[in-house]
């Protein structure tokens, strides 16, 4: 069920979905958190689309800010959209449409609609703001999402992000590496258990997923670490650790599979899906703690690698 609340207030809003709540004999004290979404038109059906996906693992009332430019000599109003039902997965989506003057004042429109004592979440789809933690939205937030990949411009996006991170901002560029940092892991607890001198990761130009994963392995190995990149490569591609007895490496053959090469040992294929949008953002609402090491990689780990941006 859509419905649609032109010119409206947010205790119009409020009273509408108390209704729907009564007609269909429910609470919304079942929703384990609110998603705040501070998107632009061209990213908002995916975004509600992946925020729909994620809810039905999370519960959540999902309050997306479609943002504007502003006319300040324009007057100010409102206008909103309640998605229930089949249209909003395991909760219900609020999308607001703050007109001229109401957009700088997004955390008034916002408060009023939060569902009472469940932790707040931010998400930036695409373009996200330099300094997230001091942004109107993500003042209100226990955990802040970035999407530096899908910004008007991810290098510049990303540089900012670094220099303002704070410990409840993460970036999905970082989440997209979960497979890949499993699947390195286990590769290394398999014996022999010999020194690594140094390591070579692929992939595409101008992808931060395979620099954030360099600059993991940096960290972690305190050892070299060469970035090769192609324009004919599709995310990350491989990972060669240099070795006495050889390289140990694991490749990408498909979307799907990888391969694992060890000296002496027989091939080895591993299911490597490509990650969602939506395997991300179910993860990161799955963890709202801060994760520390996101913040050591992007502090500590960014310098050990030529980065070449």
């Amino acid at each position: 069920m859509i419905f649609d609340l032109p010119d409206t207030t947010t205790s119009a809003i409020s009273r509408k979905i108390d209704e729907l709540h009564e007609q269909r004999g429910e609470a919304a004290i079942g929703r384990v958190l609110t998603l705040l979404i501070s998107v632009d038109a061209a990213h908002m059906e995916k975004a509600l689309e992946t925020a729909n996906e994620a809810s039905r693992e999370h519960p959540c009332r999902v309050i997306a800010i479609l943002t504007h430019e502003q006319d300040e000599d324009a007057t100010s109003s409102l206008d909103a959209q309640i998605r229930f039902g089949a249209d909003a997965g395991a909760g219900e989506i609020i999308l607001l449409r703050p007109h001229d003057g109401l957009v700088r004042h997004l955390d008034t429109l916002v408060i009023p609609l939060l569902v009472p004592d469940a932790p707040v979440v931010a998400w930036w789809p695409g373009r996200a703001p330099e300094n997230p933690s001091q942004d109107a939205i993500g003042a209100m937030a226990r955990s802040r999402i970035t999407d530096a990949c899908h910004a008007p411009n991810p290098e510049a996006t990303f540089t900012a992000l670094k220099v303002h991170y704070a410990p409840e901002d993460v970036d999905m560029a970082w989440t997209r590496l979960t497979t890949w940092r499993a699947l390195l892991v286990s590769m290394l607890e398999q014996p022999p258990h010999l020194p690594i001198s140094s390591v070579r990761v692929t992939g595409q130009t101008h992808y931060l997923p395979l620099d954030l994963l360099a600059s993991w392995l940096a960290l972690k190995l305190d050892v070299p670490v060469h970035i090769d990149r192609s324009d004919d490569a599709v995310a990350v591609t491989g990972v060669y650790f240099e070795r006495e007895d050889g390289i140990l490496n694991i490749e990408r053959k498909t979307a799907d599979h990888a391969l694992i090469q060890q000296p002496g040992e027989a091939e080895q294929n591993v299911s490597m899906p490509v990650r969602t949008m939506g395997d991300c953002l179910s993860e990161e609402l799955r963890r709202l703690d801060p994760d520390e090491l996101y913040g050591e990689v992007i502090s500590r780990g960014w310098q050990l690698v030529d980065h070449e941006w």
